[in-house]
């Protein structure tokens, strides 16, 4: 599990990298800690590199506070588990709008960083995480995110919906042919020679095309469309 401290004084550091690691050893989990000083030293790291699994935060630094880079890097990244630490619960509320695992009061506690780390081990269990290629960019993305999957060019067009009012669109470099074989086990299916969906994100399907819980509409084939209503019907009768 790759952890990120972005904390601006090392005793708080050093005290978490100490649990991180106790942590490590008793689940038998390896764990790779990077540690920053600042919110502007984790983001110019994070251009070159976002396969972290999960970010502690100290919110009050100097210059970028924790709150404000959250933010920045929710704009691009809804994966990454995030955990704040703070002296004071001034923040709380803002915890929620960027989605916060936890929100931890300093001092920090042996007890509840295992559970944080308990519960990030377990969401990684429970989702498939993929990695899509940008032009200047690798990105982790959940599978049960990604709505359908578009050829456009030399690369593909991929529909992010992480919850109903936030839609986004990710250019890729990935061929359609190389996503079909990465989603393969994830419950996608080929509806038309340039798109695939997820079978769980349909919410109707016609003959002529599929309505998504994102609100998108894509086409479906006339040749492909029995095989992609039959695993829609199976995906909804076993109460998936």
């Amino acid at each position: 599990m790759k952890i990120a401290i972005i904390e601006d004084e090392k005793i708080h550091t050093d005290y978490l990298a100490e649990y991180l690691q106790e942590w490590s050893l008793q689940r038998g989990k390896p764990v790779d800690i990077l540690a920053f000083i600042s919110a502007e030293s984790f983001l110019f790291a994070w251009e070159e590199d976002r396969t972290f699994d999960i970010l502690f935060v100290d919110i009050q630094m100097k210059t970028m506070n924790g709150m404000e880079m959250v933010k920045k890097i929710r704009e691009r990244d809804h994966e990454t588990a995030i955990v704040f630490t703070t002296g004071i619960d001034d923040y709380l509320a803002s915890g929620y709008e960027v989605d916060a695992m936890h929100y931890l009061l300093k001092p920090l506690n042996r007890e509840k960083i295992f559970q944080c780390m308990d519960k990030a081990a377990q969401r990684q269990r429970k989702e498939t995480f993929i990695l899509l290629h940008g032009r200047d960019e690798s990105i982790k993305v959940s599978e049960r995110h990604i709505s359908y999957v578009e050829a456009r060019g030399h690369g593909c067009i991929v529909e992010l919906c992480s919850r109903p009012e936030e839609v986004d669109l990710l250019e890729i470099t990935d061929s359609i042919t190389h996503m079909e074989e990465q989603l393969a086990s994830c419950g996608f299916v080929r509806c038309h020679r340039s798109y695939l969906c997820r079978v769980g994100s349909i919410r109707r399907i016609t003959r002529t095309d599929i309505l998504l819980d994102s609100g998108s509409t894509i086409p479906i084939s006339r040749r492909m469309y029995e095989q992609v209503n039959q695993a829609f019907i199976r995906f909804f009768s076993r109460g998936i």
